[in-house]
């Protein structure tokens, strides 16, 4: 952040405080509440008539739900990367992007569980997880830990925030009443004295290491679901390292576009510079590679011992019913990204930006093909079947519930930035002082 050595205290903190919407912010607010109760219309009616407005059946039984909810975890996992694995490794370059990267695994791996009491059908029996829950189950561990990963990432996300309360209390014209006694009540106990910071930063530091097993449980254990499942394309000791590598290329790719949106909007071209864009394009690039690499180990060696079942199954993929959709999902999600990224021009906001884009949209449609052409190959031969059971494509409700949840996660994404400052102030004041100092 070399463009901020000469700023005062207080033109910082003006810069980042949080902003109200304009009237762009408005009109995207209201799209996005908008495709939320319309979510929430299509679940009245699934609760209402049953799982039979959806197009699962007996093959498909999972279909887009379980897809989102895929997609959910795996973005997810950008809050061990960025604020994790890079504040263990000391990368002072990526403080202005913790916060983003933290409320994206927050608010994705909420949906992640409403997603899945979508899917259940009858969401009163929810409670039988935990009053009749097996430990033998592979659901039941992803269950456990789903709920210790939000329970920590949402510390990681309090903790760094208690010094920048401080700051939003001081400012209350800025803030107003309501907000105000918000942020009095989350933070009005910290006073910013050395032993609260060093206290802080020592539950900081632990909970850093700890999410980060955690994360790799979660994305492991959800493969699990799939892999402890013989299966055509789901028999596979490879899921784990599969479903992680998706993981972290996906959580990148959703940093540097929320980076480039907030820059934009807010006007953060000091904080999240050029630099910023450069090193998570090189980072984006290397996991997009990583993940070709475990995509190629995948599909090759079932192609090379073809049994019958996998035969159909990557029939289906490489040519068939989804081909299109496949070759979609790996050029746009994997080799296009390379292509942009290998090259220092394409390091630029504007092409980060877009590949970004490229990988999320990518990603999601490769989570919808790991479920759906599995289920469409059952050992036994489908016979004496309606036809529609041979095919899945969601109905609207599917449609509209998937959709709804996804604007669910950018709509807490945007209410946050409202309220709190998306990025740290007093770690950006904090390390200014310190460049200061070296010079």
């Amino acid at each position: 952040m070399e463009n901020i050595a000469a700023f005062s205290n207080e033109q910082i903190t003006r810069d980042l405080l949080p902003q109200k919407f304009g009237r762009r912010g408005m009109i995207w607010t209201g799209i996005l509440v908008l495709l939320c109760l319309t979510g929430a219309y299509a679940y009245y009616r699934q609760l209402k008539y049953g799982l039979v407005v959806t197009s699962m059946r007996d093959y498909v039984s999972w279909g887009i739900y379980i897809s989102n909810f895929v997609f959910f975890v795996a973005i997810s996992l950008v809050g061990s990367l960025i604020t994790a694995i890079f504040r263990l490794a000391n990368v002072k370059w990526s403080t202005p992007l913790t916060r983003i990267a933290e409320i994206i695994a927050v608010s994705a791996i909420v949906f992640a569980s409403l997603i899945i009491i979508v899917d259940m059908g009858r969401p009163e029996r929810f409670m039988n997880l935990f009053l009749h829950g097996r430990i033998q189950s592979p659901i039941m561990w992803d269950v456990i830990v789903i709920g210790t990963y939000f329970f920590i990432s949402c510390l990681l996300l309090y903790f760094p925030l208690l010094p920048d309360l401080k700051i939003l209390i001081a400012f209350k014209e800025k803030s107003g009443k309501a907000l105000n006694k918000l942020y009095r009540f989350q933070g009005s106990f910290w006073k910013g004295t050395k032993e609260q910071f060093q206290i802080s930063d020592k539950a900081i530091n632990i909970l850093c290491i700890i999410i980060v097993p955690v994360a790799f449980c979660i994305h492991t254990v959800t493969s699990w679901l799939f892999a402890t499942t013989y299966r055509p394309g789901w028999d596979s000791t490879n899921f784990g390292a599969y479903f992680i590598s998706g993981a972290f290329l996906v959580g990148a790719g959703g940093v540097v576009v929320a980076m480039y949106i907030f820059r934009k909007s807010y006007h953060l071209e000091k904080y999240i510079t050029e630099k910023h864009f450069e090193k998570m394009g090189r980072i984006v690039v290397l996991l997009a590679l990583l993940y070709l690499y475990f995509n190629i180990n995948e599909y090759l060696i079932p192609a090379f011992k073809m049994k019958k079942p996998e035969e159909a199954h990557l029939t289906q993929l490489f040519t068939g019913e989804f081909a299109a959709l496949f070759w979609f999902a790996i050029s746009i999600g994997m080799i296009i990204p390379i292509l942009i990224l290998l090259f220092k021009k394409g390091r630029r906001p504007l092409p980060v930006f877009i590949a970004g884009i490229m990988v999320v949209i990518g990603a999601w449609f490769k989570r919808y093909l790991i479920v759906t052409p599995t289920l469409l190959h059952p050992f036994l031969p489908m016979q004496n079947v309606p036809e529609s059971y041979h095919h899945y494509f969601p109905s609207w409700e599917e449609w509209a519930i998937a959709i709804g949840s996804l604007s669910g996660a950018l709509l807490v994404i945007t209410f946050f930035a409202r309220i709190y400052p998306i990025i740290p102030i007093h770690e950006i004041i904090t390390e200014q002082h310190e460049e200061a100092e070296k010079k």
